[in-house]
């Protein structure tokens, strides 16, 4: 890789703005705020998107890895390449079942990538594919996984240009796991980041939350629920260019998987030293969602979406933002759910539907483990 890009040696940076001194400076505050894991062996808990999540990725691969492209945490990383900015991500994919309403472990991989880089303000390009196959597993299985990734590519206008085949021994593995990177061309203007968001600024979802966590549970047969519900699995790519398009006042996106809304705006809330105030009765969740979810005993804010995106937006462009998303088809059932407040930063707050207001806090545990 070039070693030409902004934070080269020797090459001159013009002064940050206000308000990228004020992000800096966040950075810093939580740079010195040290996380440290404190169990002994990794569980479940870990791969949740929670807070245990959290203070693994803070005291683990950020403490050993930190630079300032990983520092921000966001969905994918921002560099300049011989003049050329670029986006780049990677994710892996460990979903049970495989094969589930709506899609498989093949789109999902696609998807989930090319949303990582939608979202970051990217245009996606190019994807890579590694395969970690079990001993055993049925090649007509694999083979309808890599069509659905073909299709999946071809619907996102991604190439999928390089990758990797490992096999483990039986019982070492669960049939099918799928690493994938991606790289897109950055063509936005603007600088995206949760910790961008600022008070005032509007809370945005692009569409009723929580039908893949729950499609993908449920899925499983372990549990005596029937539902006519499938997995919002989507590539965003179109929705996001939308609303950028309409909305120069957006401040930051993400895709809503693991951990769900509501760790998105945990992140935002911290990121940016601010307040979330979510009105509950605001957020669209389906019947078939919102009924699971209450025999199940689990908050579809903590439920993944896996087509579905949070924006921050400026509070003046709220209207604007929200036609652009409903003229997308995937933005058709869009919402306002919340606002940006200075007090008490750092929080989520949720109004909910009895007239209370409670802390919309991290998760601890993993109610929907191995959803993505």
């Amino acid at each position: 890789m070039s070693t030409d890009h902004d934070l080269a040696p020797g090459k001159a940076q013009a002064p940050p703005s206000d308000r990228e001194q004020q992000v800096l400076d966040r950075i810093e505050r939580v740079r010195k705020r040290r996380a440290k894991v404190k169990e002994e062996r990794i569980t479940l808990s870990h791969g949740s998107g929670g807070k245990a999540t959290q203070t693994l990725i803070e005291a683990v691969f950020l403490d050993a890895f930190r630079n300032p492209y990983l520092e921000p945490l966001e969905d994918a990383a921002e560099l300049t390449v011989s003049g050329a900015r670029i986006a780049l991500t990677t994710d892996s994919f460990v979903v049970s079942p495989l094969f589930f309403p709506g899609g498989d472990i093949g789109d999902l991989a696609v998807n989930g990538t090319v949303n990582d880089l939608a979202v970051s303000g990217a245009r996606p390009l190019f994807l890579t594919a590694g395969f970690i196959l079990e001993e055993g597993f049925p090649v007509a299985d694999l083979i309808r996984i890599v069509d659905s990734m073909k299709a999946a590519a071809q619907a996102a206008g991604v190439s999928i240009v390089t990758g990797d085949t490992k096999v483990v021994q039986r019982g070492k593995a669960d049939g099918c796991y799928i690493n994938t990177a991606g790289v897109g061309v950055l063509e936005y203007a603007g600088k995206l980041g949760v910790a961008t968001a600022r008070p005032g600024d509007a809370v945005l979802v692009s569409g009723p939350i929580g039908d893949h966590g729950i499609t993908v549970m449920l899925a499983r047969g372990e549990l005596d629920i029937e539902a006519d519900l499938e997995s919002d699995t989507a590539p965003v790519h179109g929705l996001v260019a939308e609303l950028l398009a309409a909305t120069p006042g957006v401040r930051a996106m993400r895709d809503a998987t693991r951990g769900g809304v509501a760790t998105i705006l945990n992140e935002v809330a911290k990121a940016a030293d601010v307040a979330v105030i979510v009105d509950e009765d605001a957020v669209p969740v389906g019947t078939e969602v919102r009924g699971a979810s209450e025999l199940l005993g689990i908050d579809p804010l903590y439920v993944a979406c896996e087509g579905r995106i949070v924006a921050i937006v400026d509070g003046a462009e709220t209207d604007v933002a929200l036609a652009a998303m409903r003229r997308h088809p995937l933005g058709a059932q869009a919402a306002v759910i919340g606002r940006v407040a200075a007090d008490p930063p750092g929080l989520v707050l949720l109004n909910t539907v009895f007239g209370g207001t409670r802390i919309c806090d991290l998760l601890v545990g993993d109610p929907l483990p191995r959803i993505c």
